[in-house]
């Protein structure tokens, strides 16, 4: 996993805890969906770049 990559990814999961913490606090389900949409595709690619190295190191 490239330094950029995990960045990135670490990047969108904390803007997904943000969403969901600011649609918690206003009220706004729709927000708080989009914020754990958001950390679920970070989680996600994290996962897939992990497999890539791991076939890599082989």
């Amino acid at each position: 996993m490239t330094m950029k990559d995990k960045a990135k990814n670490f990047f969108q999961v904390s803007r997904g805890r943000a969403k969901e913490a600011t649609g918690n606090a206003i009220g706004n389900p729709d927000l708080e969906a989009e914020g754990r949409h958001d950390q679920r595709a970070g989680d996600l690619k994290q996962a897939g770049e992990k497999v890539k190295d791991a076939f890599r190191k082989r």
